[in-house]
């Protein structure tokens, strides 16, 4: 905080602020009238209309006009899930529908599951199916390119993040629609004996920081079309910024799900905890679940539970695929109550930028208020706030006495969201220092992890860790699960969701009781002899209560018993599990590729040659045929349909903003937790006034 002195310097302010606000005015002037996508020469444009004109859920872009906007190409998705015991094959069926007479090319950029092993893309015209490819993602965009100079059919799967995907469909014919079909494979999450599958409905928007890589606005260095400016820290930054629809706008995106269900055990809990769903249940572990249509706003969970409460403590699903054996093993180890509660030294870090406005801010301070109520006199304790910029509670850490958690739940009630994203300086501090005197250092950490430059932010985490333990808290309706698990995994904790503010209590229980029970450390799994094993994730993790060791393996042969090895409270532990036997899991390879990929990445991290890993990665992903960073799926149809004569439009197409967010704190008219593109042409203007200051007090 600071004060001004007082004085007769009000002109200057005066002029001060005036240009502050010419510079804000011109710059959302400029980005109001950036083309939503890149437009070839000569294409007609789409007709503008009223936003109180359209009456159904079509698709807009902004059309440079105040209040008028043009209609896109259509999407609505079918979502088909096949789930076994831990297992699941989605398939994802998206439709492109153009409504107007011009030939388009649709970009669409959507959500899956982070640790989703995308393996297979279809693509129907008519009665025509294309069957997609893996290729390198350079040739794989250039396969596209080409197909779409030629007039051909074509589509594109490309993956942006590990839970953030674009899919191109190039050359869609007017009043046609074009379908385009991926799956993937995925291995559930078990907690607190509950089995968990999550599948992401909407994309948070993003901060998005750094300087731009482009003066020209409407060409970003990345291909992207979306809101974002492509920035040194955020380079693919234009590809994962979709347009938002606007406030008062039918929302878009209509989505159906079936989910057949076959636990392996007769099922106790099932439900669905953000949406409607109609539930039959069949008998033997068996159930269908299907969502009704509704717009694309709010991940979907689904969750179930066996009728004794009792999950079975070790599972084994085996196949031969690609030319090997694999295996997927889950190992619960055993779970003991703390003899004593050693005292803790807790860092909570709370999201109060603008991206967590409406209910998300409620559900934070909710959570934080709980968690400062459970702290006890023996515990130190501080909060950090960031959002723009950051501050704490305290200098340092406090014991948490009657009267500083009072003092800590007045300071959390004057919190509110506004502001960017900037996670970097709050995360360092957070860090800082290690555990002293026989204490347990834990920093709390609640967002929606709205941001673009995740990879930098897991670098902070490896470099300065130390003793700390680091639990991530996802916040809102579409929080980024791929910065929640990974700053998690890097930070030797645990990922909880907080979807909606009825459930704050539950969750933040189940959270306190982890955190108050001895940890599981020194995992190690034991293979028989001769039993050659390459298994991922390599290092296994620090586990709490109700966790299991889930891992996958390509297995040189299945005899004899593997056994997992550990400590707890200064005790050791064995589990053994019979490699022998064991549930046919088709799948099991691609799902061991998609952790090798993974586990690939993550070592750029710690350190390992980025050259050598992308070399790596584009192996592995080309055998087993799936998506990653470095390559793609493509589909193309073998005959021109677009004459050459006619030329083709480029759009985005727009998502829904997720359920809760406030469009005026993300896309306000001064954007709030998106790029900062405005502060850069306004600080320059003011380093230039400053400069005229200094000149000022010179002498002649």
């Amino acid at each position: 905080m600071y004060h001004e002195t007082e004085g007769s310097g009000w002109p200057l302010r005066l002029a001060v602020w005036l240009l502050v606000i010419w510079a804000v005015t011109q710059v959302t002037a400029a980005r109001a009238e950036r083309p939503a996508g890149n437009t070839m020469a000569g294409a007609a444009e789409l007709p503008l209309v009223e936003m109180n004109g359209v009456t159904s859920g079509r698709l807009l872009f902004p059309g440079g006009q105040t209040g008028r906007y043009r209609e896109a190409p259509t999407v609505s998705t079918k979502v088909e899930m096949a789930i076994s015991a831990m297992l699941a094959r989605v398939t994802v069926t998206q439709a492109f529908t153009n409504p107007d007479d011009q030939w388009r090319e649709g970009v669409y950029v959507f959500p899956l599951p982070e640790a989703a092993a995308v393996d297979h893309l279809r693509m129907q015209v008519g009665e025509r199916v294309i069957e997609g490819v893996i290729k390198e993602r350079a040739e794989a965009k250039r396969t596209y390119e080409q197909a779409k100079a030629e007039g051909r059919k074509a589509s594109l799967v490309e993956q942006e993040r590990p839970n953030l995907f674009t899919n191109s469909v190039a050359n869609i014919g007017p009043g046609e629609t074009v379908t385009v079909t991926i799956e993937y494979q995925q291995s559930l999450r078990l907690d607190a004996g509950q089995f968990r599958l999550r599948f992401p409905l909407a994309v948070t928007p993003r901060y998005i920081p750094g300087m731009p890589l482009a003066s020209d606005e409407t060409v970003q260095p990345s291909g992207g079309d979306g809101w974002a400016f492509d920035t040194d820290q955020v380079p693919d930054a234009a590809r994962i910024s979709p347009p938002v629809v606007a406030p008062g706008e039918a929302l878009v995106n209509p989505v159906q799900l079936v989910a057949e269900l076959d636990a392996g055990f007769p099922l106790g809990l099932l439900e669905s905890n953000y949406h409607a769903v109609a539930i039959q249940r069949h008998g033997n572990g068996r159930a269908t679940v299907t969502l009704s249509t509704l717009p694309a706003d709010r991940d979907f969970e689904l969750a179930w539970a066996p009728q004794s409460g009792k999950v079975p403590r070790a599972a084994l699903f085996t196949g031969q695929e690609a030319g090997g054996d694999y295996a997927l093993l889950m190992l619960t180890p055993p779970t003991e109550a703390a003899e004593r509660r050693l005292p803790r030294d807790v860092v909570f870090v709370i999201d109060t930028s603008g991206s967590m406005g409406g209910a998300s801010i409620v559900q934070a301070k909710e959570a934080l208020a709980l968690a400062v109520d459970r702290l006890e006199n023996t515990d130190r304790f501080n909060i950090i706030r960031f959002s723009s910029d950051s501050s704490a509670l305290w200098s340092t850490l406090h014991a948490a006495t009657p009267e500083n958690r009072a003092d800590a739940r007045h300071w959390i009630d004057g919190l509110h969201a506004s502001g960017g994203t900037e996670m970097a300086a709050a995360l360092k501090r957070a860090l800082e220092g290690g555990a002293e005197g026989g204490r347990v250092r834990q920093v709390i950490f609640l967002t929606d992890g709205a941001v673009g430059n995740e990879a930098a932010l897991f670098d902070i985490i490896q470099a300065r860790l130390g003793a700390s333990r680091l639990f991530t808290i996802g916040i809102g309706s579409a929080p980024n699960s791929h910065f929640m698990t990974k700053a998690a995994q890097f930070g030797r904790g645990t990922f909880t969701y907080i979807g909606r503010l009825g459930e704050v209590r539950e969750k933040m229980t189940a959270l306190f009781r982890k955190l108050e029970t001895p940890v599981l450390t020194g995992l190690e799994l034991h293979w028989p002899e001769g039993v050659q094993a390459e298994v991922y994730p390599r290092r296994l993790p620090d586990l709490y209560a109700g966790e299991p060791v889930v891992v996958a393996a390509k297995l040189s042969d299945r005899q004899g018993a593997v056994e997992l090895r550990g400590v707890q409270a200064g005790r050791g532990f064995r589990v053994s599990l019979p490699l022998a036997g064991g549930r046919n899991g088709d799948g099991i390879g691609v799902l061991w590729a998609r952790r090798k990929i993974a586990g690939l990445m993550d070592s750029v991290h710690e350190g390992a040659d980025p050259a050598q890993v992308r070399t790596d990665v584009i192996a592995v992903a080309l055998e087993h045929h799936l998506v990653s960073k470095h390559t793609s799926l493509v589909a193309i149809d073998v005959t021109p349909t677009r004459p050459q004569d006619e030329a083709l439009a480029s759009r985005a197409v727009p998502t829904n903003l997720p359920a809760g967010m406030d469009h005026a704190q993300v896309f306000g008219r001064f954007p709030q937790t998106a790029t900062p593109a405005p502060l850069w042409l306004l600080g320059g203007l003011l380093s230039l006034l400053a400069g005229l200051l200094v000149g000022r007090g010179r002498p002649a």
